[in-house]
């Protein structure tokens, strides 16, 4: 006899909108008459600290290359294997909506990251201070208005739209979520038990495999960094008749799971544009400048001739790569902007359908109260708007295109995740839009002096935090509905959770380049010829809140090196010498350069100590938008011959964007990003040979080799060499004689690390990190199968 179907569990949903006949017969994971544990202390910590742990790895990606990956997946698998654990050690075992809660909360850091380290470092890069109060405002705003903004939209995308809107991450998660559920969730769900376990056996096999791959890379590139074991970029400089081509890799595995994550195609575009910039255009702007002697702007010191790789590289190709990336940004939201006003419609159509619900609604279907979401929103503009930091103080307009702007962008980001993914949602395009119409709109009212750069960026800013968020709790939201969550737990296990990963993600990015800095002396140093012999005026020092001129001494490393105290100095142009910031004596002479940690040029101390930079692609380009804009400080003649770069790749029928991060890049960033993206290619090879007979579909295919070991294996070597990064540059200051001692030892004894062969040596272990992540791929080793 047939189970009858049990009744609807969405009675407010039935006959407001037009009948959806696969919402009607949807039953989730978990029953909303079920009662099981859910929004505990336990998880709610646990994934609020992961959420701190990978928000602060990526935050370094983000600077290193522009990027992110999902974390919410990962951190499922890592709640799920420390759960069921600590249940073997006799403990409870979490319930399939307590872990839920836990990479609710864990996803938050990520999103955050991504719209941190794409705008706040522009501050910095156009000279003005990056203060920790003004980093943590914009953090905590942008992150809890994107999830405030996004609770009203849930019913209509997230309910109204299932299964016409995919949300591939967050189905993924909730698939991962009921694989791995306990045996109290499962007689809740009625599931049957054998299947159920072994599949729990699966998903608690891939938490080793990730926690293992986060061991490997947190130690391999901490051993690096530390210990100096091998040499950080193996390189390749050619000479005539290849004079200023070059090759090299850096010997970092998060590049090499970012590569295998992404996969073989776009990482293949992205060591394209390095390519092009490296063996191409280094080469062709040395070939044709050797014949002059004197500097050709941008740069104002040094002729081509007397120019390394990297000189070249700072001084012509970042310009350029800069203009490939703003003309594909803008061509990618060019072409969506037919799908961004399909999903704008449908939203706001959706909402208003949505608007009447009814006193008493299941557990599955209860928000947070519209009583503190709108007073939430109201709390976070009047704070935004008295604020001094945001430099939109009283400012009503400034508040008003963040509203403008927020809800346009959170309603678009939560839509276009719907449909595409987080991976292919346009975050960083939406980001450049604004800042664009924001400089357009200052622009035409006249707001166009320096302190207006720092608004632009604001308002940026916390667009940029909050879209990113709302696509973010829009997959969390997904899973949640998937699983038979409880909405309004979620919603308050990510507001904490984005409060405690904004909280410390802006102390994290100030360190990050507080660690990078370098005071560059002026005196004797040709770079600086032509400055040495100014004198600045004292009307031209920056000043602090009272409008007293700014004092400062040396900071970080270099603290003890020089007790004096000097003046601050922006200088904004290139005449003369380098633009950027000076510390000035009482007599008016630039002494020092301070060369930041992020987009900076100079890689050494005075005392040939190494530092590491960040190149901050994004941001850089977000600097260039307002300065070129607001400032008119451009060197126009590259920047458009970037954009020509896109459009003719666009023509060609390739997406630009990219190829245009690569053209950006240093090579040796995008190189092991293309070796992951390879060794994915040879994966995805044997597992199409593997599964010939079963006449799967491509996108089958695709979501066989997006499950499997080797993903998580990449995901923990991006977790562990992103972390082991940023407690190495917690560690450079404080520890600098002592690792200065290991480097010095290595210089000497180490042959992997200098001497002729280092460069080929240091490559071994690398090549076994490929080596380890290919039969990882093809489940060669740590099989789920050979685990049970």
């Amino acid at each position: 006899m047939p189970t009858p179907n049990p009744p609807n569990e969405f009675p407010d949903i039935v006959g407001i909108v037009p009948a959806n006949p696969v919402l009607a017969r949807f039953r989730p994971f978990i029953p909303a008459a079920a009662r099981l544990r859910e929004l505990t202390p336990v998880p709610l910590i646990l994934g609020t600290a992961l959420g701190m742990i990978f928000g602060a790895s990526s935050l370094y990606l983000v600077l290193k290359v522009g990027l992110t990956v999902s974390a919410s997946i990962p951190v499922a698998v890592i709640a799920i294997t420390i759960f069921r654990l600590l249940s073997k050690l006799g403990l409870r075992d979490a319930t399939i909506l307590e872990n839920n809660i836990v990479q609710t909360a864990g996803s938050a850091g990520e999103s955050i990251a991504f719209g941190l380290g794409v705008t706040m470092p522009s501050i910095m890069i156009l000279g003005f201070d990056l203060e920790v109060t003004r980093v943590m405002l914009v953090a905590v705003l942008g992150g809890l208005l994107g999830i405030l903004m996004m609770i009203p939209l849930r019913r209509a995308l997230i309910v109204q739209q299932h299964c016409f809107l995919k949300y591939p991450e967050g189905t993924a998660c909730a698939e991962v979520l009921k694989a791995a559920a306990s045996p109290e969730s499962r007689d809740a769900a009625h599931a049957g038990d054998a299947v159920a376990r072994a599949a729990a056996d699966e998903a608690v096999s891939g938490g080793k495999i990730i926690i293992g791959g986060f061991a490997i890379g947190f130690i391999y590139y901490g051993l690096g960094q530390i210990f100096k074991i091998m040499k950080e970029v193996p390189e390749k400089i050619f000479g005539k008749p290849f004079d200023g081509a070059s090759i090299s890799l850096e010997n970092n595995p998060a590049l090499l799971g970012v590569g295998y994550i992404i996969g073989p195609r776009i990482s293949a575009l992205m060591m394209g544009g390095g390519v092009l910039s490296y063996l191409v255009l280094i080469p062709a702007i040395k070939y044709f400048g050797s014949a002059g002697s004197l500097p050709l702007a941008p740069e104002t010191t040094h002729s081509i001739g007397d120019m390394s790789v990297e000189q070249i590289q700072k001084r012509y190709i970042l310009y350029i790569g800069a203009g490939a990336v703003a003309a594909a940004g803008i061509i990618s939201l060019f072409r969506s902007l037919p799908l961004i006003w399909h999903g704008l419609k449908g939203g706001l159509a959706d909402l208003r359908r949505s608007g009447a619900t009814q006193a008493e609604v299941p557990r599955t279907e209860r928000d947070l109260s519209m009583k503190w979401v709108l007073g939430g929103i109201v709390a976070l503009l009047i704070v935004i708007m008295i604020a001094p930091q945001l430099n939109l103080r009283f400012n009503l307009l400034g508040a008003l295109l963040i509203v403008a702007f927020g809800f346009l962008f959170v309603l678009v980001s939560s839509r276009l995740t719907g449909e595409v993914g987080s991976s292919s949602c346009p975050t960083s395009g939406m980001t450049i839009a604004t800042v664009l119409l924001t400089c357009l709109v200052f622009l035409l009212i006249g707001w166009t002096a320096p302190p207006y750069f720092v608004t632009a960026l604001s308002i940026g800013g916390i667009v940029c935090i909050a879209s990113s968020n709302g696509g973010t709790i829009s997959q969390d939201l997904k899973t949640g509905f998937l699983v038979g969550s409880t909405p309004s737990a979620q919603q308050i296990a990510i507001l904490i959770g984005t409060l405690a990963s904004a909280l410390i993600l802006g102390p994290i990015l100030l360190k990050l380049n507080q660690s990078g800095t370098v005071y560059v002396p002026v005196a004797g140093n040709a770079d600086f010829a032509a400055i040495s012999s100014t004198h600045v005026s004292p009307a031209d020092y920056l000043k602090d809140d009272s409008g007293q001129p700014k004092r400062e001494h040396l900071a970080g490393a270099q603290a003890g090196t020089d007790p004096a105290e000097y003046f601050v100095y922006h200088k904004t142009d290139a005449e003369n010498g380098p633009a950027g910031r000076y510390l000035v004596n009482s007599e008016g002479v630039p002494v020092y350069l301070t060369d930041p940690g992020i987009n900076g040029v100079y890689d050494k101390r005075p005392d040939g100590s190494s530092v590491q930079k960040f190149t901050a692609p994004k941001a850089t380009l977000v600097s260039y938008i307002i300065k070129g804009i607001l400032g008119g400080q451009l060197p126009w003649g590259l920047v458009l011959l970037g954009v020509f770069i896109a459009i003719v790749l666009e023509l060609c029928g390739v997406s630009a964007l990219a190829f245009a991060v690569g053209v950006y890049l240093p090579i040796s960033t995008s190189a092991p990003v293309f070796v992951g993206g390879m060794v994915r290619w040879l994966v995805d090879r044997y597992t199409r040979s593997k599964h010939a007979g079963a006449a799967l579909s491509d996108d089958q295919l695709i979501a066989e080799g997006d499950k499997s070991n080797g993903v998580l294996l990449s995901s923990g070597y991006i977790a562990g060499g992103t972390l082991a990064g940023v407690l190495f540059a917690f560690m450079a200051i404080p520890w600098k004689e002592r690792l200065d001692a290991f480097q010095k030892w290595a210089e000497t004894h180490n042959p992997f690390f200098d001497g002729p062969y280092s460069d080929v040596l240091s490559m071994i272990p690398f090549a076994a990190l490929c080596v380890l992540l290919y039969l990882v791929g093809r489940e060669v080793w740590f099989s789920p199968k050979r685990s049970r």
